[in-house]
């Protein structure tokens, strides 16, 4: 099963999220800020990181960096709904796919498939 760690600092935002992707059949571990995901990348053992870009204490660029240093196979997507930030992280984490703010559920769905190579469960929904 595939493993995602999705770091949100926004409770309702990320139990959306992670309610979704369940639903899809992936495996998601939630947490509230880019610090509690960190012994959690360093553990290596997922296979994306879906981070929001702005949060307190360390934000998504810091981690996806973070992420790209210790356990470079985790593919990285970031979640945001601001435009300059976008810039930045696509400065700074060019290999990141990047999803904007707002966005339907099921978009999100889609793009983890197609990350993963599942497209043939996305045309079905």
């Amino acid at each position: 099963m595939i493993r995602i760690l999705l770091a949100e600092d926004d409770d309702v935002m990320r139990e959306y999220l992670a309610r979704a992707l369940t639903s899809a059949g992936y495996h998601v571990t939630a947490v509230d800020r880019g610090t509690a995901a960190v012994p959690y990348i360093d553990s290596g053992t997922f296979d994306l990181l879906l981070s929001d870009i702005v949060m307190p204490e360390m934000d998504g660029i810091e981690l996806a960096q973070h992420t790209a240093k210790v356990a470079p196979q985790t593919q990285v997507m970031f979640i945001t709904g601001f435009a300059a930030v976008s810039l930045r992280a696509e400065e700074n984490v060019p290999q990141a796919k990047l999803l904007s703010k707002p966005f339907h559920l099921k978009d999100l769905v889609r793009e983890v498939d197609t990350l993963f190579d599942r497209a043939d469960r996305s045309s079905q929904s």
